[in-house]
């Protein structure tokens, strides 16, 4: 029995090492490339159809929106390469096992439940999402309440959620080939959805009879897609609260820390700034081109906007191509969530795989994903989810840079043996408290508690650990994971050999970016036709795109499967570099 276990299925996943305990061995570390791939992947996601549209429905302003975002944007990049990455690249741990030292193990279990359990709902909404694309084909209703109205609906979460958990299981280098061949076509879909809905926006505003240039767009958009506030709305979003919104909407990943556990596998510091491909691509572009889709699907299905879907929008814009655009959006995002979700389970249950953990994660959280209340309450959710986790960011934060520098001892919690820190708890629960208290009497909008949380946190976590016993002289642990130098990383990088690629990858390369110009020539051939051709150009865009889209995602999985094949036959020639050990 042994020999058959370490032979089949569950021996093969039991040697998925994904470094649960220990630090990434240099062997395991990946390139700029993977990261460019997982955050454009992860942050082009089906919600960006959701967000986009909540701009036009919130009552914006075109310059709120535009300008806002590019900063609250920047704020986010420079969270994740200057807050997390660091931390990320010296410590080689995920936030999960990192809290161990600093915590104990009491506010660590606590951490990591009530992380996992916010990734599964989280996670679950995405699939959710996936899931009202591929319902119009079948015809499903609309599903918005509480619980599924139709069994068919149910099935078809079922089926979104077993490709998710799959790809989840199989760890954060499947993650990253399966984002860099979607996240290049996803975000075209955004662009080419906006341009081919241009002009039903134009033919809605007499005014305006074409675009001839960015005043003319300007107009338009100020007109149909950003309006500002109507009649009767009592709140309409400002400047502030979308530049807050931009920056806090994944705040547990990097102010929170837990992206560490995706950072950890990078060779510097520097490629926190990879974010930048999923912030700007997606919660820039993706979020004003999901808007002008949402404006013109309204127009087109004479429906108000608040009561569309994703899936709607995106058909409505791109056909099935749009259908697809938002189930593998939802994949994107809900595979790194799952995966972080077991991760997170893996430091409280010690003695199963991390494999076993995140297939019972993904279960829970595809039975979350069959009630649609995760979908349609994921704005306010999103928001709370990041404002919890994120005192616990800002303690780790202090108790790793700060402590070295004002006299205390670093781990102290650790060394001393015992199994709670509760400075960490008290700072955690009081802020928490005090952010419910200015919420709800008002005082406050809940974007804009961020830096007041933050800082609170780690002022009172600084107190609270002196009086509590950090300025103590402790011993050394008697293990430290050891981190590992730059430099090291740097050199293994340098060392890896080039292997001549076969004449197929060069000619599935082309295919692919041949595939996605011409789908971006087509969607802009749509957006310059005028009021008389223009209905039958769009029915024809949305028939070429899809068989577009078939060609771009055979070839281009040929061509990441080839490359990934030649580097690792470049590695395995390159000279071997010592590791460390752990």
């Amino acid at each position: 029995m042994a020999e058959l276990k370490s032979s089949g299925l569950i021996g093969r996943l039991d040697k998925l090492n994904e470094f649960e305990r220990q630090p990434v061995t240099l062997d395991k570390l990946q390139s700029g490339r993977h990261f460019a791939g997982v955050f454009a992947g992860e942050h082009v996601a089906a919600t960006e159809f959701v967000i986009g549209a909540l701009f036009v429905s919130k009552g914006a302003h075109t310059c709120d929106v535009i300008v806002g975002l590019v900063f609250g944007n920047l704020l986010a990049v420079l969270s994740w390469a200057l807050i997390c990455a660091p931390i990320a690249i010296k410590t080689r741990l995920t936030l999960y096992w990192y809290l161990r030292k600093i915590g104990g193990p009491v506010v660590m279990v606590i951490y990591n439940i009530l992380n996992a359990v916010m990734y599964c709902i989280l996670a679950g909404a995405m699939i959710t999402v996936s899931a009202s694309a591929i319902r119009i084909p079948f015809r499903i209703p609309v599903q918005s309440g509480w619980f599924p109205t139709d069994i068919r609906f149910v099935f078809v979460v079922l089926v979104v959620g077993a490709v998710v958990v799959t790809l989840a299981i199989w760890g954060f280098k499947k993650l990253a080939q399966f984002a860099e061949v979607c996240s290049p076509w996803m975000f075209l879909m955004f662009i080419a959805g906006a341009l081919a809905m241009l002009p039903t926006i134009v033919a809605d505003m007499p005014e305006i009879k074409s675009l001839h240039s960015f005043y003319d767009f300007w107009r338009l958009a100020d007109a149909r897609i950003w309006p500002g506030p109507q009649p009767g709305q009592t709140e309409a979003l400002g400047f502030l609260h979308i530049a807050s919104f931009a920056w806090i909407c994944n705040l547990a990943m990097h102010l929170g820390l837990s992206d560490m556990a995706l950072l950890r596998y990078a060779k510097r510091a520097s490629y926190g700034f990879y974010s930048a491909f999923g912030m700007y691509l997606g919660h820039y572009l993706a979020w004003i081109c999901a808007g002008i889709m949402g404006a013109g699907a309204a127009i087109v299905l004479k429906t108000p906007l608040t009561e569309l879907d994703p899936g709607s929008v995106a058909t409505t814009a791109l056909g099935v191509s749009g259908a697809i655009a938002v189930v593998i959006a939802g994949w994107t995002t809900s595979n790194p969530t799952i995966y972080r979700a077991g991760l997170a389970l893996q430091i409280t249950t010690p003695n199963w795989p991390r494999w076993l953990v995140t297939l019972l994660a993904g279960a829970v959280t595809t039975i979350i994903a069959c009630s649609p209340f995760v979908f349609t309450k994921l704005l306010g959710f999103v928001a709370l989810y990041g404002l919890l986790l994120m005192p616990i960011g800002a303690i780790v934060f202090v108790e790793h840079w700060i402590f070295p520098r004002i006299g205390l001892t670093q781990y102290w919690i650790s060394r001393k043996g015992e199994l709670v820190n509760r400075p960490a708890l008290i700072a955690w629960g009081a802020t928490l408290a005090a952010a419910l208290v200015v919420v709800l009497t008002g005082l406050l909008h809940l974007f804009f508690l961020i830096i007041p949380v933050w800082v609170c946190s780690a002022v009172l976590y600084i107190i609270l650990s002196a009086f509590f016993g950090a300025r103590e002289k402790l011993p050394e642990p008697a293990e430290e994971e050891s981190a590992m130098p730059e430099t090291a990383a740097v050199d293994s990088e340098e060392r890896t050999e080039s292997v001549k690629k076969s004449r197929i990858y060069y000619i599935s390369g082309l295919i692919a970016l041949a595939s996605l110009v011409f789908c971006l020539g087509i969607s802009i051939w749509v957006a310059a036709s005028n009021e008389d051709v223009y209905a039958g150009r769009l029915e024809q865009f949305k028939k070429v795109l899809l068989y577009a889209t078939a060609i771009y995602f055979v070839f281009g999985t040929i061509w990441i499967f080839l490359k990934e094949k030649s580097e690792k036959k470049g590695i395995e020639r390159s000279v071997p570099v010592s590791g460390y050990e752990t």
